[in-house]
C-alpha cells in the first residue's frame, strides 16, 4: 500500500504553502510562524522552524511525515531524524527544483492532477511575463537575500529577473561584497531579506554599504519586496514575480502589494 500521510509537520513555509494549494492544508498539524505568516489561514501548533528543530516539539504533534527544507543546522537535522517519523528533506536551488518539490508532494497526499495544474499555471504566468518584456530594453539588477553578510537571491529569483525583463548581477546564492555591486552597477536594487517580511531598511543599507553612487540609486531604483514573496520556492513565487516585473518595468506592470520604494520607509527596529 501506498504511503499517504495524514498528520504532517511543516518545518518550511513553502510545504504549508504548496499543502494549502492542493487543498490538503487540514494534513498539517504543526508548522513553523513563518508558515503561518504566509499561510495565515493554517490552523495548527507552532514548532521551530528547519534551522531550530526540536524532536519533542515534532513529536508532541504526533505526525506521519515532517517536511523540512535547506537551510539545515546539523543538530537541527539530527533532532528531525531522533523524532523517527518518515522525513521529506527539500533542497530547491532553481524553479525546476521548485516544481519537482511540487510533483512529489502533491503524489504524497494523493493529489497529482492538482500538482500538475499548480506547475502548469506557475509556468503559464511566467512565459506570460516573459513575452511581455521580450522586446523591452533589459537592465542590470541586482536582488539580495541577506544583509550581513551581504548574499544575493537564490537562483530561482534570478531565473524570475530574467523573466520579468532584467539582467541578475552576481552569482545567485552567494556571498558577494558592497564594492563587487559598486563594480556592477546596476540600475536597480531589490532586497526581500529573509525573515524580515517587508522592513528592509532602504535607505540604511544604501548609507552604510557607500552606494549613494549607484545607478540605481541615483535614480530611486531601489526596492524592498517582501520576503515571502521571493523566498519561499513555492506558488507564493508568482507574486514575487509581479513584483520584480513592476520593480524592472513599470512602464508594463502596476504596483502590486508586497513592493516598496526606497523613501517610503519602514525601518527594521534592530540593527543589520
Amino acid at each position: 500500500m501506498m504511503f499517504a500521510p495524514q498528520r504532517i509537520v511543516c518545518l518550511q513555509p513553502s510545504a504549508t504553502v504548496i499543502l494549502a494549494g492542493l487543498g490538503h492544508l487540514e494534513k498539517v498539524v504543526a508548522c513553523t510562524k513563518y508558515c503561518a505568516d504566509v499561510c495565515p489561514q493554517v490552523r495548527a501548533a507552532i514548532v521551530a522552524d528547519s534551522w531550530t528543530a526540536q524532536s519533542k516539539e515534532i513529536l508532541a504533534a504526533n505526525p506521519d511525515l515532517v517536511i523540512a527544507a535547506v537551510p539545515y543546522q546539523e543538530k537541527s537535522v539530527a533532532e528531525i531524524l531522533k523524532a523517527g517519523v518518515r522525513f521529506l528533506g527539500l533542497a530547491p536551488k532553481t524553479l525546476r527544483d521548485v516544481y519537482q518539490d511540487i510533483s512529489v508532494i502533491s503524489g504524497l497526499v494523493g493529489a497529482s492532477g492538482q500538482g500538475d495544474e499548480m506547475i502548469a499555471k506557475m509556468r503559464e504566468q511566467i512565459d506570460s511575463v516573459r513575452v511581455r518584456t521580450g522586446n523591452a530594453v533589459r537592465p542590470k539588477v541586482f536582488c539580495e537575500e541577506w544583509g550581513k553578510p551581504l548574499i544575493a537571491s537564490q537562483p530561482w529569483v534570478a531565473e524570475l529577473v530574467e523573466a520579468a525583463g532584467g539582467d541578475f548581477v552576481g552569482e545567485p546564492g552567494l556571498s558577494i561584497t558592497p564594492d563587487k555591486i559598486l563594480q556592477h552597477n546596476p540600475d536597480i536594487l531589490i532586497a526581500a531579506w529573509c525573515g524580515a517580511g517587508d522592513r528592509v531598511p532602504l535607505e540604511k543599507i544604501v548609507r552604510e554599504r557607500s552606494w549613494k553612487q549607484l545607478r540605481a540609486v541615483r535614480d530611486s531604483r531601489v526596492y524592498c519586496i517582501s520576503d515571502e514573496l521571493l523566498n519561499t520556492p513555492a506558488p507564493t513565487l508568482l507574486k514575487g514575480l509581479d513584483a520584480l516585473a513592476s520593480a524592472i518595468h513599470p512602464e508594463l506592470f502596476p504596483v502590486p502589494p508586497g513592493l516598496r520604494k526606497i523613501g517610503q520607509t519602514k525601518e527594521l527596529r534592530s540593527t543589520i
